[in-house]
């Protein structure tokens, strides 16, 4: 079976007001969006709900963080079972800025993964180098390192749940993009790694997205990419040309 081609847009902490929240949600709504391709957004928690409820139903919605805890004295936190009860699918974990701005390791990103998907949700899970480290030549390296914690907790079973977003820190809002055959690499080396450390069919299943200043201009060429499997959007997921990255694999 081919991967289904996933686009995910991550709105960090924005918008900023209900109304520009609605706003976006309108362009959503009112869109025409290629039907072979899961669409899935990440508001704040302060939003999900709301976008839950207002966004169209081919729409999924995403946390964009999660404890690892089901419940406690955890001031902040939401914990995975909260997210589930609320009809939310999906979580991020391990996004760069969660791993440099809030300290977390590739072990509580494992721990975090492996207790989002005993609840029940499905996970984005990021990796990705700086450029400090893709100029050693230290990428492969790196990303197979902030994996192998979570590879090793998992059953083969559990990878159906998992999409990769391979998201190099160095084009992480900042207009720098990976070429394709930069992307391309990369998805490749993890496909490898997937292979042997967990199995060939995890490798060939599991789908492994872009992520890094995708925009309407390069979503085209990177699509076409064979390892590529779609996007987790930043930016230009606040903006009208989300709708044009979406439908990236349309003729």
């Amino acid at each position: 079976m081919p991967r289904q081609f996933f686009v995910g847009g991550n709105f960090k902490m924005n918008p900023a007001t209900r109304e520009a929240k609605r706003s976006l949600v309108k362009i959503l709504n009112d869109a025409t969006i290629d039907p072979a391709v899961e669409v899935v957004i990440a508001p704040p928690s302060i939003y999900l709900l709301s976008l839950a409820e207002g966004v169209r139903k081919d729409i999924k919605v995403s946390a964009q963080n999660c404890y690892s805890k089901p419940s406690g004295a955890f001031t902040g936190e939401i914990s995975p079972a909260q997210l589930v009860d609320a009809g939310i699918p999906y979580v991020i974990l391990g996004h760069s800025e969660r791993r440099t701005l809030f300290h977390e390791t590739s072990a509580l990103v494992a721990q975090k993964t492996q207790a989002a998907l005993a609840a029940g949700l499905s996970v984005i899970l990021c990796v990705g180098e700086t450029l400090q480290e893709r100029e050693a030549g230290k990428t492969a390296q790196v990303v197979e390192d902030q994996l192998k914690p979570v590879v090793e907790t998992l059953k083969e079973a559990d990878w159906s749940k998992i999409v990769i977003a391979y998201e190099p820190v160095w084009a992480i809002g900042t207009g720098k993009v990976a070429t394709s055959a930069q992307a391309q690499a990369a998805h490749a080396d993890i496909r490898a790694f997937l292979a042997k450390a967990a199995s060939p069919a995890v490798a060939e299943n599991t789908r492994i997205i872009y992520g890094g200043s995708v925009t309407a201009a390069n979503s085209k060429e990177l699509s076409t990419q064979k390892d590529v499997d779609g996007f987790l959007v930043g930016g230009a997921s606040l903006k009208p040309e989300f709708i044009d990255i979406i439908n990236a694999k349309k003729a």
